[in-house]
């Protein structure tokens, strides 16, 4: 019987042992997990702004200069285009009226006809020069902007407040953004500052 409850005493003292071992363990293991949390921050410590780039485009200054001078650029091709098109149109219109009163010989049409030709493949060729033209300079100004809104933002930021500056447009990958993070304003206004000083 002595044997038995001595058994039964060893038992019961190693299980003790074994809970203490396990709760002070687990204790130390729970504030580690709960330091290692704490240094990594939280979702609140991620600081994110963004910019409404719809917003940005309807009011930054430059922007809307250069889209008006690429504008008039292309009215003013279009212009020259259509200009010489009537020309060339007047030619044929011209030639055709010849040939149907008879009044030309067959060297004199296959010399005119040859004409037209080279004048149509000229205006084909000016057509698509100027569409390349108004592409590159389009594009080259697109890259210009859109420089200057991300090196303004690295001034703007450069005091480390923000660990993402993301764009926003309607349709875009943000479906939905707090207008709490919203920074267009402050960069519109600030891309503006810049730009009145450098036209002066």
């Amino acid at each position: 019987m002595k044997n038995i409850s001595l058994i039964i005493n060893i038992v019961l003292g190693i299980a003790v042992g074994i809970l203490f071992f396990l709760f002070f363990s687990l204790k130390s293991e729970i504030k580690n997990i709960a330091a290692s949390t704490s240094s990594a921050g939280s979702v609140k410590d991620i600081r994110i702004a963004f910019v409404n780039m719809d917003t940005l485009y309807a009011h930054y200054d430059e922007y809307i200069d250069l889209k008006a001078q690429i504008a008039e650029k292309q009215r003013k091709m279009e212009s020259e285009l259509n200009s010489k098109k009537t020309q060339y149109e007047k030619k044929v219109m011209d030639y055709q009226d010849k040939v149907q009163k008879g009044l030309l010989l067959t060297s004199e049409r296959q010399r005119i006809e040859q004409q037209l030709y080279v004048d149509q493949q000229n205006l084909l060729r000016l057509g698509e020069s100027m569409q390349n033209e108004l592409a590159e300079e389009t594009r080259v100004l697109n890259n210009r902007l859109g420089n200057n809104i991300v090196e303004f933002l690295k001034e703007y930021n450069k005091d480390g407040k923000y660990v993402y500056i993301m764009s926003h447009v309607f349709g875009g990958n943000l479906l939905y953004v707090n207008d709490s993070l919203d920074i267009t304003a402050d960069v519109i206004k600030g891309l503006n500052e810049q730009y009145r000083k450098s036209k002066k």
